[in-house]
């Protein structure tokens, strides 16, 4: 996970850099910063600020993986992976009930928008209180 929170601090680091000579040379070409695209590349700074710190939190927490250890070889990721859990549909009923509320707001149709607040309740409790049978689920 190191390499990963490496990845992310350098987008932050540029995102920053970019949002200040963004900043800097909008407001000597024009005598104000335009607030758009310096906003942008701040809000991005900050997005890579908190996936970093989040990879910098699990690396700290996990064993040593062979894509962290520069003298690893091939073989020292064989094996298994670690647990993945079952799959759901719940997410894709999720992400389609938040498009229509998107879509909602934006033609402003307020009946379409109650339906889809409905609909994204609905998909979240049947997300969060899923039941898995299984051989590992009893």
């Amino acid at each position: 996970m190191k390499i990963e929170a490496r990845v992310f601090d350098l987008v932050m680091a540029f995102s920053f850099l970019m949002a200040a000579v963004y900043g800097y040379w909008t407001h000597a070409a024009t005598g104000h910063v335009e607030p758009t695209g310096t906003v942008a590349l701040a809000l991005t700074g900050g997005l890579a600020l908190i996936s970093g710190t989040y990879f910098r939190f699990v690396a700290r927490r996990i064993e040593v993986r062979p894509e962290d250890n520069p003298e690893a070889e091939v073989s020292d990721g064989a094996g298994e992976l670690g647990f993945f859990s079952p799959g759901s549909y719940w997410p894709v009923g999720l992400a389609a009930a938040a498009a229509t509320a998107g879509v909602a707001v934006a033609f402003w149709h307020v009946w379409l928008l109650v339906i889809a607040i409905v609909l994204v309740l609905i998909m979240v409790g049947g997300l969060v209180f899923e039941y898995h049978t299984g051989p590992n689920h009893d």
